[in-house]
C-alpha cells in the first residue's frame, strides 16, 4: 500500500506518542516525538503574508521557519508535528502562537456535495466503509475530518469518497458519506483521510448543534453524531480549492 503514503506507519506511531517538556519560570513548553503529528489543522494562505494554520475553532498557530504555503494560494487540512517558540508576539487572550513546524502533510480535502435534485446519486456508489475511532475524526473549523477504512486491491483503482448534505428535509445537519470503490472491494483492509468542507450547511450563528453522519459499513446502516459550529470569519480568508495526496482516493 505504498501509494497510501505514510497513513499506514501513521497509525502505528500515534500509539506511540512519547512528549516530554521543559519550564523556566514563566513558561511551560511542550515538544513531541517528532515523527509522529501532535496536531491537525486547516492551512490557510494569506496574499503576501505567507500563512497560518487554524489548529480548532479559536487558537491559531503562526509559523515561524517557513514563509510560504508548501500548498500554495490552496486551503487544505493537514496534519503537522510543531513545536511553540517563546515570542513576545504570542497573544495569550486571543489564542495566537508562533511556532516551529517540524513538518507537515496534507490529506484530501473537498468541498461536501449538495443531494442531486432528481436523486440520482448512483455515480457517488453505496460500497461500504468503516469510520475509524480516531481522534482525527472531528467537526471543526468548517470542516468534517475523518479516518475511514475499505478495502484496496492492487491494481492502482482509485476510489471516490464524497460527503452528500440536504439528505434530510427535516434535518439540514444530517450529512452521508458515499463511497464508489468502482469494483475495486476485495482487497486488503486499509485506511485513508479526508477532509470535507461544510460551507453549504446553514449557518449556526454561533450555537453548537449536532451534525449526524450516515454511512453503509460492511456489517449494514450506521450513524455517528459531532459536535458542530458554524466556521467563524477570519481577517483573511484564503480560496478554497480541492487538495488531492494520495492518488487511490479522489
Amino acid at each position: 500500500m505504498k501509494a497510501m503514503k505514510s497513513l499506514f506507519g501513521l497509525v502505528a506511531a500515534v500509539m506511540l506518542i512519547s512528549s516530554f517538556s521543559a519550564c523556566d519560570n514563566d513558561d511551560t513548553y511542550i515538544w513531541y516525538y517528532d515523527a509522529v503529528p501532535n496536531a491537525l489543522v486547516t492551512v490557510k494562505p494569506v496574499d503576501g503574508a505567507g500563512f497560518y494554520m487554524q489548529l480548532d475553532d479559536s487558537t491559531t498557530l503562526h509559523p515561524v521557519n517557513m514563509s510560504v504555503s508548501p500548498y500554495g494560494d490552496k486551503e487544505v487540512r493537514a496534519l503537522v508535528n510543531y513545536a511553540y517558540v517563546r515570542s513576545e508576539e504570542n497573544d495569550y487572550e486571543k489564542r495566537s502562537f508562533k511556532v516551529n513546524v517540524n513538518w507537515i502533510d496534507s490529506i484530501l480535502t473537498k468541498p461536501a456535495v449538495p443531494y442531486p435534485a432528481d436523486g440520482d446519486v448512483s455515480e457517488y456508489g453505496e460500497d461500504p466503509i468503516e469510520i475509524v475511532r480516531d481522534w482525527v475524526n472531528i467537526a471543526e473549523d468548517g470542516y468534517l475530518t475523518l479516518r475511514f477504512r475499505t478495502r484496496w486491491g492492487n491494481n492502482g483503482v482509485v476510489h471516490f469518497v464524497n460527503l452528500l448534505t440536504g439528505v434530510n428535509p427535516d434535518d439540514p445537519y444530517e450529512v452521508e458519506f458515499r463511497h464508489n470503490a468502482y469494483g475495486d472491494v476485495n482487497g486488503t483492509p486499509g485506511d485513508a483521510l479526508v477532509a470535507f468542507r461544510l460551507s453549504d450547511l446553514p449557518d449556526t450563528n454561533g450555537k453548537t448543534v449536532k451534525l449526524t453522519l450516515k454511512y453503509k459499513s460492511f456489517s449494514g446502516e450506521k450513524s455517528i453524531r459531532f459536535d458542530y459550529c458554524s466556521r467563524k470569519a477570519t481577517a483573511a480568508e484564503a480560496t478554497f480549492e480541492r487538495a488531492l495526496c494520495s492518488p487511490l482516493v479522489k
